[in-house]
């Protein structure tokens, strides 16, 4: 029983010892300085990186869906032109499907 109450003595201490040691202060002060570090870095959190990155992805979706639309609307607009703009752009060199609808 002696030996349990030295032990524990000896255990609070050094706990003592290290809470009240400049380790702690030190501790404190590295924390602090690097907290000011990270604000000064306009850093984002995970947390705001996966919402952007998900408001991208679906920025991305929709600019996709939207260029096939103006596909679909160019190739509409390519195959209803008037006869007069055919005949002139027949007689023409024969340029691709393609090429022609990013000239207009």
């Amino acid at each position: 029983m002696l030996n349990k109450n030295i032990i524990e003595d000896i255990n609070s201490k050094v706990s003592e010892i290290l809470h009240h040691s400049p380790a702690k202060d030190i501790e404190k002060n590295v924390k602090v300085l690097l907290s000011s570090a990270f604000t000064r870095l306009d850093l984002v959190s995970r947390e705001e990186f996966d919402v952007q990155q998900e408001v991208l992805q679906r920025t991305r979706e929709k600019l996709v869906a939207l260029e096939a639309k103006v596909t679909a609307l160019e190739d509409q607009l390519g195959l209803s032109q008037p006869e007069s703009i055919t005949k002139k752009t027949s007689d023409k060199p024969q340029k691709s499907k393609n090429k022609e609808t990013k000239d207009n």
